[in-house]
């Protein structure tokens, strides 16, 4: 995005195409080879743990930033309603802390591990941390996530969620390097082929004025078809993996329903949880579970820019007139159908493959994006263009040329170097052998991971380069509110106690009380408007009396 093309300090986006406020979260498949039996959630939070240390060894302050919980509201249903609290699913409730007792502790590494280093001044093990890039890396239902910050544009996401790849590489590393502990391995991968899942989530900002019933209607036939760009291929069918066979997705065959709250049972592919984490009246965080994680960069970078532009089609209402029938078992269908030849029947009687599907929405999105204006190559928005024409190229390539598209597209790419064994050694498609394969290729420590082996011999395509990803670990993205955060913690780490999505809080000496910031403006807090404040002060008393309109000096206690 040229400077011409950037939105005023806490302006709009351009509307029509690719840009918009987004942002992903990983959950890592986490396993200890040397220890099978140990706690899930003790060794997620070791890993959180561990990456505290190497972030303290980076810089003085910022390793322990505790999340803000106050503005949390997971129950909130895009409905109209709010989930009682007693009937709810214990897995929905994220806007409590996870807890980590002694006896767990105890059952997982003995009675010793509670006097090893890592723990945080009340004794107990680090599970949640905000970093100096704007993400989050916590504890989520016993393994570690991380949640990129806030970004514009499709690029940007690719950035910064490969980011979060090099964060969770560090702390594996950390932990290797301690002959006190067993080595843990980490996989960005959706489920363990044993009857378990857990997720990959996209968020985008969308104006409260859209109804949702009309994101229901647009985004379903999408979500259905769009896994043939973004699946990240996955080795057995069913929840259990009993069935032999490939399919295109990790996640499709744990959905259920097609429009629901829930994220850890009775998965929808359309999730509710209306939890803004911004000016409530005005914008709504639509909430996507439905993804794979993503190692390919093109196929992330298509989930998310194909999504956005879909939206966008959406807030105009020109999204594709279509629906398809049995949502839940159509995208199931897709899944297990890597020839993408089995045919679909929409409510209005006709045959469409998931390609039709996915051709009619890259049709309404260009149009869309030509009459903006967004989608031109020159005095576009900078994103938009690109984003249709790989969208195209891909989808031409899965019809016509299958070789052509393991460059670009990650369950291709897998299932190549999958029948390559098969071809060599006879393989049936339910030998164990296969889905050591499939595992080996989410590893994230490049020396060990199968997907990394086809980036180092230029067998797959790259959006980002290696440096650019590198700095995204310590530095936010400079165009939204994460600039804001993230430099706060960098800067005045020592200083920050806890920090969310749309607050930082500041405990100043000389201050009486704890300092809230508000960040509820998504496009405020940017580089432009703050970056100068951070270059003029390096402690966080005076930042904060110009920040707040106070005299140069703290106010009295």
């Amino acid at each position: 995005m040229t400077a011409a093309q950037e939105p005023a300090a806490g302006g709009a986006l351009p509307a029509g195409g690719a840009l918009r406020v987004m942002g992903a979260e990983t959950e890592y498949g986490i396993h200890a080879p040397s220890a099978p039996s140990a706690n899930a959630t003790m060794m997620s939070a070791r890993v959180v743990q561990a990456y505290a240390q190497v972030t303290r060894q980076r810089a003085a302050g910022g390793a322990e930033t505790r999340w803000d919980y106050t503005d949390e509201e997971p129950l909130h249903d895009a409905r109209g309603w709010t989930v009682d609290r007693g009937s709810a699913h214990p897995s929905q409730l994220t806007d409590q802390p996870p807890v980590l007792d002694a006896e767990a502790v105890a059952l997982a590494y003995g009675r010793e591990e509670l006097e090893l280093d890592g723990q945080d001044e009340s004794g107990t093990l680090l599970m949640n941390m905000v970093l100096g890039n704007g993400a989050r890396l916590y504890v989520d239902h016993a393994h570690p996530e991380y949640s990129s910050p806030e970004v514009t544009n499709p690029h940007d996401a690719v950035t910064w969620d490969a980011a979060g790849d090099l964060v969770a590489l560090a702390s594996v590393r950390r932990l290797s390097a301690d002959p006190d502990l067993p080595p843990v391995n980490l996989y960005k991968n959706n489920t363990d082929n044993k009857s378990v899942s857990y997720g990959s989530h996209e968020n985008y900002l969308m104006p409260r004025s859209v109804p949702f019933g009309d994101i229901v209607r647009g985004l379903t036939p999408f979500f259905v078809s769009r896994q043939i760009l973004c699946g990240s291929g996955r080795v057995g069918i069913g929840q259990d993996a009993s069935t032999p066979g490939y399919q295109i997705s990790q996640r499709a065959d744990f959905f259920e329903a097609e429009v629901g709250l829930e994220t850890t049972i009775r998965r929808p592919i359309i999730n509710t949880r209306d939890e803004p984490h911004s000016t409530a009246d005005k914008y709504r965080r639509l909430h996507v579970i439905i993804g794979d994680a993503n190692l390919s960069q093109v196929s992330n970078y298509l989930k998310f820019g194909t999504t956005a532009m879909v939206l966008s089609l959406i807030e105009a209402g020109l999204a594709p007139k279509i629906e398809v029938y049995e949502p839940v078992a159509a995208l199931q269908t897709v899944s297990h159908d890597t020839s993408l030849t089995d045919t679909h029947r929409p409510l209005d009687g006709r045959r469409v493959t998931a390609l039709d599907l996915q051709w009619m929405y890259h049709e309404a999105a260009a149009k869309l994006a030509q009459d903006t204006g967004v989608g031109d190559a020159v005095d576009g928005d900078g994103h938009t263009h690109d984003v249709l024409d790989r969208w195209a190229t891909v989808l031409t390539q899965l019809d016509n040329d299958r070789a052509a598209a393991a460059r670009s597209v990650e369950w291709v790419a897998k299932l190549s170097l999958l029948e390559g064994y098969r071809e060599r050694d006879g393989l049936a498609w339910n030998d164990a052998r296969l889905g050591l394969v499939d595992l080996q290729w989410a590893d994230i420590r490049p020396e060990k991971g199968l997907y990394y082996r086809f980036l180092a011999r230029n067998r797959v395509d790259r959006i980002v380069d290696d440096g650019a990803i590198a700095a995204a670990v310590g530095e936010p993205p400079p165009d939204t509110r994460a600039f804001f955060r993230g430099k706060c913690i960098s800067s005045f780490g020592k200083d920050v106690v806890g920090a969310s999505w749309d607050s930082v809080i500041f405990d100043v000496p000389g201050y009486g009380r704890l300092q809230r910031v508000p960040t509820r403006e998504p496009l405020r807090g940017t580089k432009a408007l703050t970056g100068a404040l951070f270059e003029r002060y390096r402690e966080a008393g005076p930042f904060l009396a110009e920040l707040l309109g106070h005299n140069r000096t703290p106010p009295a206690a």
